[in-house]
């Protein structure tokens, strides 16, 4: 793994020989993480995004972090979700039930998913006033500089046009300053109704984690954390600028293969 720090302070890349190599590393990251909040707080809040990041916790799901992690402490949270049944191909929800939630022992009542029988309108309402709820519990932590919720991490992927969550490039949803959960109708990609963490959530974070793999994300990843000048597109990746948690990107060599800073330090 080659671990590095990114131009003009776009946090800390770690960059992995292969899928294997990463998934180890994100468990080891993840493991930490839970233990210290754990540690401090007694509790560890977690936002999951969809996508291929669910499948590369697999390791989550075996030893050790079976036996040294206290599942019974984690908090589930979706980042986005897509607006369709819990049962179907689509939902987040599904992904990570299938391939992470049924494996591993966390509390049932912890695992915080969207209502799927309501509007992605209503959808994000009620899951904001959920996530609210939680935070005057301070099972979420709540931000020492604004209102906002302060999860514990919040696990994103980015996709090759440089989305992350359902923020998707040029949307309106980009502004959005006063909600924590909102909603879009118009995703360029099925299913087109989805709610989504707002930046200010996002950023609010105390530690944000960005996932992207294989060379069709490679010109987004670079675009996401090297310098594009002025006249350069400011990807929603980009847009992730935690106030004052960390930011880490999990890469293989092909995301990160147009990296300057990658590849100076390679040589």
């Amino acid at each position: 793994m080659a671990l590095f720090e990114s131009n003009k302070n776009r946090g800390e890349v770690r960059v992995h020989e292969n899928l294997d190599e990463l998934s180890t590393d994100l468990a080891d990251y993840i493991a930490e993480l839970s233990e210290a909040s754990v540690k401090e707080r007694g509790f560890f809040a977690i936002a999951l995004s969809g996508g291929s990041v669910i499948t590369l916790m697999r390791n989550l799901c075996g030893a050790p972090y079976s036996k040294t992690v206290d599942w019974s402490k984690w908090y589930i949270f979706w980042v986005d979700e897509r607006v369709v049944s819990k049962s179907h191909v689509d939902s987040n929800y599904k992904l990570a039930k299938d391939h992470l939630l049924c494996k591993l022992p966390i509390v049932p009542s912890h695992v915080h998913s969207i209502n799927d029988s309501l509007t992605a309108e209503e959808a994000a309402n009620e899951y904001e006033f959920v996530i609210r709820q939680l935070v005057r519990t301070r099972v979420v932590n709540v931000s020492d500089v604004s209102d906002c919720p302060k999860f514990d991490l919040i696990l994103l992927e980015m996709g090759p046009d440089g989305h992350v969550a359902s923020l998707i490039p040029d949307h309106p949803v980009l502004e959005e300053k006063n909600e924590w959960v909102t909603f879009i109708t118009t995703s360029p990609n099925p299913p087109p109704e989805r709610i989504t963490f707002t930046l200010p959530v996002i950023n609010s974070a105390a530690n944000v984690v960005v996932v992207a793999t294989g060379g069709r994300k490679a010109e987004a990843v670079q675009l996401a954390i090297d310098d594009v000048g002025p006249d350069g597109p400011v990807l929603p990746a980009r847009m992730v600028e935690p106030i004052v948690g960390k930011l880490v990107w999990f890469f293989d060599n092909q995301a990160a293969s147009k990296l300057k800073g990658f590849s100076q330090f390679s040589k």
